[in-house]
């Protein structure tokens, strides 16, 4: 048997003789743990009798005894075996690799509400220190000493103006279309389907052409805002920056803040028009509307105070989805699940916040009359 017991004055020695290659004893293992267990024994003494070849697996018994033995508080003597065998147990002991969890209880209500409490005001404060440096850098931007570069900004209002005008303008149309067979449903039982033109004109300029924008350019510019920074993130190229001197608000947030702010009106304008056109699709070729008569009851209905809303909303919007995109991608982690953690995060962040600003914004234009 290639490990052997003898138990005298308090004392266990274990004797390991031949190849340890490969073994696995369950037998001699088990007898020797219980043998620790059941035993009131001082020491522990592990002496070579002859080991022959060993590996890995002759290590792990040694550990598992020397486990067993710490929780009994015995004593473990080594100086019989071979050096390097002595060095790997050591190193193996020293340091308890995989603690074991607390299960004394479950946290209380009050705890659980104090802990969610202040990561709640932990995260308030990180998100208004960001959008805090964001002003301070515009400030800087005014005042003509921001660290931004030209071709940054130009980079960014390239890629959310032109680029994004073909999927605006195609869900933008389909979103007109959609209303159009909402409305004609209602309106052909009173023979008035004629005010379909009024509705998709009305609903497309004050809310849903910069609503639907602000969708599109959360999932498209957002992510690329928080995916391209937490790249640079884990690339450690902002630890760079900072090393540099040079402001990573001025040079990574502010072009793109600037960016979309500017192109998210106009993208909101282009969407107006496409939902109309979508609109006129429905009411023209399904409805029998003529299309000057269409295009005169869409004329009609709109008017200035709408359009302006909807502008508005488009330029919070832009706000709203570069400030997102940007801080989930500065606070991005260091590893790549963490790019894609913060894409997530920022998306779904600007709609949400998005949404709320859009309530917000309607409650204060009824209250003025708008």
């Amino acid at each position: 048997m290639p490990v052997t017991l003898n138990i005298a004055k308090n004392i266990m020695t274990v004797g390991l003789r031949g190849d340890f290659s490969g073994y696995y004893d369950a037998e001699s293992s088990d007898r020797l743990f219980k043998e620790i267990r059941q035993n009131q024994i001082e020491k522990i003494v592990f002496k070579d009798d002859g080991l022959g070849k060993w590996d890995s697996t002759l290590l792990v018994l040694i550990y598992d005894a020397a486990k067993i033995a710490k929780e009994k508080s015995v004593k473990i003597e080594m100086g019989g075996l071979p050096d390097n065998l002595q060095k790997l147990i050591y190193l193996a002991l020293e340091v308890d690799r995989k603690p074991e969890k607390d299960r004394s209880g479950h946290s209380g209500f009050l705890e659980i509400l104090g802990n969610w409490g202040y990561g709640l005001y932990k995260s308030v404060r990180k998100g208004g220190a960001f959008m805090h440096q964001t002003l301070t850098s515009f400030l800087r931007f005014i005042g003509g000493g921001a660290v931004m570069r030209q071709v940054d900004f130009l980079f960014a209002m390239e890629d959310s103006s032109y680029k994004a005008v073909g999927i605006v303008s195609l869900v933008s149309f389909m979103v007109g279309l959609i209303l159009a067979f909402v409305g004609a449903i209602q309106l052909k039982t009173f023979g008035a389907q004629i005010y379909v033109a009024s509705l998709v004109a009305i609903g497309m300029t004050r809310i849903m052409g910069a609503i639907m924008v602000g969708i599109i350019m959360a999932g498209r510019t957002g992510a690329s805002y928080a995916a391209t920074i937490g790249t640079m993130q884990v690339n450690e190229e902002i630890d760079a920056l900072k090393t540099m001197g040079i402001s990573t608000t001025d040079f990574l947030v502010l072009p793109r803040i600037m960016a979309l702010t500017i192109t998210m009106p106009i993208l909101v304008i282009l969407a107006d028009f496409m939902g109309i056109v979508g609109g006129a699709a429905v009411g023209v070729g399904m409805l029998g509307i003529s299309a000057p008569e269409y295009w005169q009851y869409s004329v009609n209905a709109l008017n200035m105070t709408n359009f302006w809303v909807g502008i508005f909303h488009g330029f919070v919007f832009g706000i709203v989805i570069a400030l997102c995109g940007c801080y989930y991608g500065v606070n991005c982690g260091r590893n790549a699940d963490s790019v894609g953690v913060a894409t997530t995060r920022a998306v779904v962040s600007a709609i949400v916040w998005m949404i709320v600003v859009t309530g917000f914004i309607t409650m204060v234009f009824e209250a003025l009359g708008i």
